[in-house]
């Protein structure tokens, strides 16, 4: 691999995350159950980290405001906007890709 130097690796990743935000952007089609069934993650789960990274740095970004980075909007209006109700086999398999990716237990609000 080439070498590149730190403060451009961080360019790069960042680029490379907004492009992933933008084409989830793109594709609200995609559901967020099927994300995680698949891949273990969820746009969800990118706001978890993205909060998770911004405390990482002595920041305070609330779990609602780092969904509104990931979602592009507020998450209840893309909820309201894109969401469908999935059925329960795709919810038991949601239930455990959750737990792998978060070692805890799905819960409901």
């Amino acid at each position: 691999m080439t070498d590149i130097d730190p403060a451009t690796r961080t360019e790069l990743e960042a680029a490379a995350f907004r492009r992933l935000l933008a084409h989830l952007r793109e594709r609200p089609e995609v559901q967020n159950i099927d994300l995680m069934n698949l891949a273990g993650f969820c746009r969800n789960c990118l706001a978890k980290w993205y909060k998770a990274a911004a405390e990482e740095r002595g920041l305070t970004l609330g779990y609602e405001e780092a969904r509104e980075i990931v979602y592009g909007m507020p998450y209840e209006e893309w909820k309201r906007r894109h969401q469908k109700e999935a059925p329960a086999e795709k919810i038991a398999a949601f239930e455990r890709a959750y737990e792998r990716t978060h070692g805890e237990p799905f819960r409901r609000k």
